[in-house]
């Protein structure tokens, strides 16, 4: 019998054009949304990058989506968030503004966090964010060489509220051995309440959901795929707090950050 996926949502991907280091072309763009919507996804969240590289333009996201829209119809629908840098300004803004940053201008707020050297005061980062109702999201820790060597930094975090999303391509091996390693680790756990695409490109970093969802059931089963690629991604989309879900035991232990 030929596996079916079932309705998914990507809470991750680089899908408007010119903002980033993502689509190239408006028609690369809708060639993106075409892929995603017949490979399963019902809803995908834009998420351009927020940091120094890049000029992060609300407006102009609105209206590269509305564009967009018009001319994909209605699968799958976009909505609006970023790809968020942990630099001083940004975090002052979503302080006072979280809207601009968040998914669907709600709660959860997809961060992505240095690759080369992590800095001591990002946990009191988290604990403001968290303090003014924002969830961060911690994109791909599996890839994060920072935090390969910081796992018990990593599940501090979590026990203070914040989540974590793996990359779909992680879970197929072409982000490499250790990548994919972490990943099956973090969903095994329970410590990741997320797959997302992370989509670039057509090619080498497509917005599809289906391969994985396919292997993390075959796995893990239907429910756990069910809950890391619709169910969870939707309570984001609607700002709602995820519940029932796996989180990791307890550590033993408080970082300096944390007190």
């Amino acid at each position: 019998m030929q596996w079916k996926p079932l309705l998914m949502v990507d809470i991750h991907s680089h899908i408007l054009w010119g903002l980033d280091d993502g689509a190239e072309s408006r028609d690369a763009s809708l060639a993106m949304l075409r892929l995603a919507a017949e490979t399963g996804t019902t809803d995908i969240v834009a998420t351009p990058h927020a940091n120094n590289e890049y000029t992060y333009d609300p407006d102009k996201i609105r209206e590269k989506i509305k564009n967009l829209q018009v001319h994909c119809g209605a699968v799958p629908k976009i909505h609006p968030g970023c790809d968020f840098h942990l630099s001083f300004g940004n975090i002052e803004n979503a302080l006072q503004n979280p809207a601009p940053y968040t998914i669907n201008a709600r709660s959860y707020l997809m961060v992505e966090l240095p690759e080369h050297v992590m800095p001591p005061n990002m946990g009191r980062a988290f604990e403001h964010m968290i303090a003014v109702g924002i969830i961060p999201v911690i994109t791909h820790p599996e890839r994060n060489r920072v935090l390969w060597t910081e796992e018990r930094q990593f599940n501090a975090w979590l026990e203070h509220g914040c989540y974590a999303q793996v990359t779909a391509q992680s879970l197929e091996g072409h982000f490499g051995r250790k990548a994919k390693e972490i990943a099956w680790k973090l969903v095994q756990d329970g410590r990741a309440q997320f797959v997302a695409s992370d989509g670039h490109d057509l090619v080498h970093r497509p917005p599809r959901l289906d391969r994985a969802f396919a292997l993390v059931s075959q796995k893990h089963g239907d429910a756990t795929a069910q809950r890391l690629f619709t169910d969870n991604p939707r309570h984001a989309l609607e700002g709602s707090r995820i519940t029932e879900t796996p989180r990791p035991e307890k550590t033993k232990f408080r970082f300096p950050f944390f007190r």
